[in-house]
């Protein structure tokens, strides 16, 4: 019986291979290859991102990896998804990028050359294409040679076992991506000069601020395909509701909308009935639903590009609000639409944040919740409201559902709107199940409306119109699914 070859990825509890079984593998294999014609989608994108990003660092190599595959238990990794900026810069995005690297080589006045390091295609004449768990063929699929993988981007291709030796020649100044510098790190066995990879992300981040037509077009896609991954889960509620875990019944229904009409979910799914709907992040989902209670279902699908959807809708499992919970929906919705008209180009990126708290501060006054005027809960130095609110009232959206997230303040949190830039709007009432400052009749309502939205010229376009927003809308719809 054989051995495994040196750096496969075996189990131990593997069958072992002859040598006649060996010789038998390595022969009468077909060629497979890809189509000639195949480019990544919006591969004319590509070259312009690239070199507005070695723009702002002339002479330095650039590393930007995909990332590393994490193992979820023993010898089954997690299902991979390749780093947003890798992505933005490639356009590759399948699950065979797990350890590749982009490298943006210095290249005299004509600024940089674009260099992918990749694993490719399993030889058929070794063991790695039936034995190996993690990159065999034959257990997770195949990848583009590397003349295949130069034709679906543009960009020169090299074998990732080559980028050891690069690394350790002659190094020009360098920036590896932040967070991903140990994967170059285990690449070659030696830590890389990287300095400031800080500023490489947070370029990386304002760079993807704006959106292109493109882009936006994926987002809208995205989009298209969460609101009928909504329409699928209100048709679902009567088998739901009978489910001693209604709320993982939601969740599935859900995400086998995103699975099948994209690369999945762009987040784990919150599905929070009643007082979950109290906890921000509500991923347990494992609690019924109660048809006299609220659900509240956060979700998205993310595409084939990886674009992202994230929307918010707060449902009355039994078909209708009842007065309080209508009381308080209606809170949120005016929060909201306060908070989408202020969003305009040259607007302060907070300026529609505090718009919809503002909104929210005087209901809660008005209601005898707050016990201080609403101009004095809303003073920086007080904030009061913000027990019942928790968070913020949006971000962007773009590659990631939270994007740009290592943007520098003065371009995200405190800059300006641009034409080009997608966000979401999404305030929220939260009232806690144990708070003794709220009536006992508000207690456990969870509310939360988020939609997703482009600048436009002169305002903003709502993204994701097609989901009914106001109470009577929200009854008329799941009426007419459930008819």
């Amino acid at each position: 019986m054989t051995t495994p070859p040196t750096g496969l990825n075996t189990g131990s509890h593997d069958l072992p291979v002859t040598p006649a079984l060996a010789a038998f593998m390595g022969t009468r294999w077909a060629a497979t290859p890809l189509p000639a014609d195949l480019r990544v989608p919006g591969h004319d994108r590509f070259p312009g991102r690239r070199a507005r990003l070695c723009a702002a660092f002339p002479g330095e190599r650039l590393i930007v990896p995909a990332g590393r595959l994490k193992v979820r238990s023993n010898d089954l990794d997690h299902r991979f998804r390749p780093h947003s900026a890798y992505v933005w810069l490639t356009g590759l995005t399948g699950e065979d990028q797990a350890d590749h690297v982009l490298v943006l080589e210095p290249a005299g006045p004509e600024g940089h050359e674009p260099v992918l390091y990749l694993r490719p295609r399993s030889p058929r004449d070794g063991g790695e294409f039936y034995r190996d768990r993690r990159y065999g063929e034959f257990w997770v699929g195949s990848r583009p040679d590397l003349a295949e993988a130069a034709r679906l981007t543009g960009v020169r291709t090299e074998h990732l076992d080559d980028l050891a030796e690069l690394l350790a020649g002659p190094q020009p100044p360098t920036r590896v991506l932040a967070g991903t510098d140990a994967q170059v790190d285990e690449a070659t066995g030696r830590r890389t000069a990287s300095r400031e990879d800080g500023e490489l992300a947070a370029v990386l981040s304002e760079l993807r601020l704006v959106k292109d037509t493109w882009e936006v077009e994926q987002l809208q896609l995205a989009v298209d395909h969460t609101v009928t991954g909504f329409e699928d889960v209100v048709r679902a509620l009567p088998t739901a509701l009978r489910h001693h875990r209604g709320e993982r019944w939601i969740e599935g229904v859900f995400d086998l909308r995103a699975r099948a009409e994209g690369n999945g979910t762009a987040y784990t799914t919150i599905a929070a009935s009643g007082a979950h709907a109290c906890v921000l992040h509500w991923i347990r989902n494992d609690g019924a639903l109660d048809p006299n209670s609220l659900l509240l279902l956060d979700a998205g699908v993310e595409t084939d590009t990886l674009y992202a959807a994230d929307i918010t809708r707060t449902l009355p499992l039994g078909g209708t609000f009842t007065p309080v919970q209508r009381q308080a929906y209606d809170l949120v919705l005016a929060a909201q639409s306060a908070g989408i008209a202020a969003l305009r180009p040259g607007a302060r990126f907070r300026d529609f944040h505090r718009a919809a708290m503002r909104v929210i501060a005087e209901g809660l006054a008005d209601w005898g919740v707050l016990r201080i005027p609403a101009e004095q809960a809303l003073a920086e130095d007080n904030g009061l409201y913000r027990r019942y609110t928790l968070c913020g009232s949006g971000h962007m959206l773009g590659l990631d559902y939270h994007d740009c997230a290592k943007s520098r303040a003065d371009r995200y949190l405190d800059g300006t709107l641009e034409e080009g830039m997608v966000l979401t709007v999404e305030p929220g009432l939260y009232l806690q199940p144990d708070d003794e400052t709220l009536p006992a009749e508000l207690r456990g309502l969870g509310i939360r409306i988020e939609d997703d939205l482009v600048i436009t010229p002169d305002g903003a376009h709502l993204m994701s119109a097609a989901l009914p927003r106001t109470a009577q809308d929200v009854e008329s719809w799941m009426a007419t699914l459930l008819s």
